[in-house]
């Protein structure tokens, strides 16, 4: 398991597995590991693609007053994946916000601890809640294969709104990993190191 240090701190919070370290009934959570690697690549990359398709966007309307709704809104669909991909990609590499004012204070074990119990009592629940209230509505947008209002919108609505299912399942994946690491931390019995 690596762990990163965010800077002033150690960090109990195992981010990803080391391909060469963990024993084989780890191959599971390694896998996920390049999952969410992988999507968070893709989100990376398409920042890009949000930037170089924004500029299309505005040089064809102020420049040649042409307008696109289905480049207008492949932005929109764009950014929604970079947020759903990226959110458990965060996760991974510990780079989402947190307050903690005591947290960096505190050994490894006590780290994992919280980490642990962030996971189980938080994480867990609200994305199986995202996963069980966003079901219907997304089947419902599947069964009419439901597309753009405008006209010329893309038709591909029903794919967007799969992200409301995508997206809570990488980051339950991303928990299990994260679960599995901690709980490796405190079997260990790892030191705090600085």
């Amino acid at each position: 398991m690596k762990t990163q240090k965010p800077s002033g701190s150690a960090s109990a919070r195992p981010t990803h597995c080391s391909s060469d370290s963990s024993p084989p009934r780890y191959v599971g959570i390694r896998l996920l590991d390049k999952v969410i690697q992988a999507t968070g690549i893709f989100a990376a990359w398409l920042s890009l693609f949000i930037v170089l398709v924004t500029c299309l966007v505005a040089g064809l309307r102020y420049g040649f007053n042409v307008t696109s709704t289905a480049l207008q809104e492949s932005v929109l669909y764009a950014h929604a994946v970079l947020i759903m991909f990226g959110v458990a990609y965060a996760l991974r590499e510990n780079a989402h916000v947190r307050v903690d004012i005591f947290y960096r204070r505190w050994s490894l074990k006590q780290k994992a601890i919280l980490d642990l119990l962030g996971t189980l009592l938080l994480l867990f629940p609200t994305g199986i809640f995202l996963l069980i209230s966003s079901w219907d509505y997304v089947s419902l947008s599947w069964n009419m294969h439901e597309r753009s209002t405008e006209g010329d919108g893309l038709p591909y609505l029903y794919w967007l709104k799969s992200l409301l299912i995508i997206g809570p399942i990488l980051i339950l994946l991303q928990g299990i990993q994260l679960c599995v690491g901690t709980v490796r931390i405190l079997r260990n019995g790892a030191k705090r190191h600085d």
